[in-house]
């Protein structure tokens, strides 16, 4: 049973719920508008599209991608690249208009650095999207502010306890709050959280994630001029999306 066909609790109004992305060749449901101030949002489950994705890959993806791709020795993270790299590229060219092997990606400048590496854009375009994956997942987010998304399966309690100085201090009193089973998945939340909004200034982890604090509760604290959600995702995973309010400009960590 793949994860689209595990039945879902029912999702609780504080999370956006994102649309499962249909296997080729089907086609995609009618767009949304981004500028409506909530991005876009779409689910790809390894499972559904592994073997659509391997088969179309080498007719959409750029050799760089393809590259990167047979670097994965795990079969299991190869077939999840291609699938959340098929799925971004069949999203975008739906947006644009173009067939999805025509879609150019490129990289904004560093905000610390200004150097190439920043968050993906689209050269030309005023459409901003972001692509996280972890093992059988994918999420895919689209709007006209920047926007970054990250989804992860919710950590064993060893890696919990490894991980706990890259929270804020609140958060981590948070933490310590909760009982010892409710900790990995509120941990969970904390980091995609962050790593969502982090992805959304284009510094990713080169920034200290314990500086920014977005809380460990149902409800995010989302950093001045952002919009934060957390995201529906299959039992395991936690998600986050983050997008840049209207007129807030570059807000950012000082």
């Amino acid at each position: 049973m793949s994860l689209l066909e595990t039945a879902p609790p029912p999702v609780p109004d504080s999370l956006l719920l994102p649309t499962a992305l249909p296997p080729l060749p089907a086609a995609l449901p009618p767009l949304t508008d981004p500028g409506s101030g909530r991005p876009q949002l779409w689910l790809v489950a390894t499972a559904a599209h592994e073997e659509t994705a391997a088969r179309y890959a080498p007719l959409v993806l750029g050799p760089s991608e393809l590259a990167r791709a047979e670097e994965f020795r795990r079969p299991t993270d190869r077939a999840t690249y291609l699938c959340a790299h098929v799925g971004l590229r069949r999203v975008l060219g739906n947006h644009l208009g173009v067939a999805p092997r025509a879609v150019s990606v490129a990289r904004a400048p560093c905000p610390c650095c200004g150097e190439p590496h920043g968050r993906p854009v689209l050269p030309g375009e005023p459409l901003h999207f972001s692509l996280s994956h972890c093992e059988g997942l994918s999420l895919i987010a689209v709007a006209a502010a920047p926007v970054g998304v990250d989804v992860e399966p919710v950590p064993n309690p060893q890696t919990l306890v490894e991980a706990a100085d890259v929270v804020h201090p609140m958060e981590a009193a948070e933490l310590v709050s909760l009982t010892t089973a409710l900790r990995p998945a509120a941990f969970a939340r904390v980091w995609t959280r962050k790593e969502a909004y982090l992805k959304g200034l284009g510094i990713g982890l080169g920034a200290d994630p314990s500086t920014e604090y977005v809380g460990a509760g149902a409800a995010p604290a989302a950093p001045a001029g952002w919009l934060l959600a957390d995201i529906a995702v299959p039992p395991g995973h936690r998600a986050a999306v983050a997008v840049l309010r209207e007129g807030a400009g570059g807000a950012g960590p000082d």
